[in-house]
């Protein structure tokens, strides 16, 4: 198969103060280039699966530097648009969650935002693509980045029946231009195959609630029956999707987490290996490494167990990399498969 994956969605740079404010005294400031869907884009080429990537930057000299840098990882930029007057760029203390209330984002006018539907030429794009990805961060920021998702979607599953996948990010901080999601999800998750979120993401955007018992339980058994629940409403609702895919991160501990996943496919819902760990180093882009998993193994038609367990090594894996995207080959994530011990 020789057709692309392609990711669409915003390149940031991810900025990482100290909580403690000893980076005004260093005069340093740690970053990682990142985004949702450039950190999928970034594992599946370096897992070998053809990938390309479309985003829009200023046409400046830090953006050329930035397209050379996705190059060097074997990822194809030959469709970046460039436009408009910025990158956008997030605040996170290092280790720390993007749900967490301390993110703070500098995204408003950038490049990306001020895409508008007709800028982008999808029929070209789309010539040599097989499986297209976005995520619910996109049409997050306006409602023109939604539209945009909604004439790519159009484009791709319409006229070119293009497998596409989404990852329902939530985050609150992001919708401020007067829509609630849940009023412009559904409208995009239509067109989609395979969906991943976990409960809650799927209750704030899709409108499938959550049990109002799973509130101040940790029983394992609860959260995959409500997972199974969850994955049979949203194909009930969106005819289209074959696959929906929640994960499991709980903290536990001094910075410890608990973490495992499932997979609803044909009427039966698989569940992975479960993996623990008392310390972890960087949360940011576990979710999107387990995405790239699941693209992966679909993409190569493996299994369903194989396609689940992969990505969900790959992603325990990921919290323990201090950067956006993984750096784990298949050979190094298989060994990891075979020597884990609880």
């Amino acid at each position: 198969m020789n057709k692309k994956v392609l990711s669409f969605g915003e390149i940031l740079l991810r900025i990482c103060p100290d909580t403690e404010g000893r980076w005004l005294g260093a005069n340093m400031l740690p970053f990682y280039v990142g985004g949702a869907e450039l950190n999928v884009a970034t594992a599946l080429a370096l897992w070998g699966t053809p990938s390309a990537y479309l985003t829009a930057l200023p046409e400046n000299s830090m953006s050329l530097q930035l397209a050379g840098y996705m190059k060097e990882k074997g990822i194809d930029t030959s469709h970046l648009v460039y436009q408009g007057p910025r990158l956008g760029l997030y605040f996170l203390p290092q280790g720390k969650d993007l749900k967490n209330a301390g993110v703070i984002y500098d995204r408003a006018g950038s490049s990306f935002a001020g895409l508008q539907p007709g800028d982008i030429d999808w029929d070209s794009i789309l010539e040599n693509v097989g499986w297209l990805h976005f995520s619910a961060i996109s049409p997050a920021l306006s409602r023109q980045a939604a539209d945009v998702c909604a004439e790519m979607l159009k484009a791709a599953a319409a006229k070119r029946h293009v497998t596409i996948s989404v990852d329902l990010n939530y985050r609150a901080k992001l919708w401020q231009y007067g829509a609630d999601p849940v009023t412009v999800m559904p409208e995009l998750v239509q067109y989609c195959d395979v969906v991943m979120g976990n409960l809650w993401a799927a209750e704030k955007m899709l409108g499938i609630p959550v049990d109002t018992s799973l509130t101040g339980t940790d029983r394992k058994e609860d959260y995959l029956k409500h997972a199974q629940l969850s994955s049979e409403a949203i194909l009930e609702k969106f005819p289209r999707v074959r696959h929906v895919a929640k994960t499991f991160r709980f903290d536990k501990g001094d910075g410890g987490i608990r973490y495992y996943t499932c997979l609803f496919n044909e009427g039966k819902l698989y569940t992975s290996k479960e993996y623990t760990s008392e310390k972890i180093l960087d949360k940011v882009g576990s979710g999107d490494c387990f995405m790239a998993g699941l693209i992966q193994g679909l993409y190569h038609g493996q299994s369903i167990p194989d396609t689940l367990e992969y990505a969900t090594a790959a992603a325990f894996q990921k919290l323990f990399i201090p950067s956006d995207a993984t750096d784990q080959r298949p050979e190094d994530i298989k060994k990891f498969m075979s020597t884990y011990e609880r």
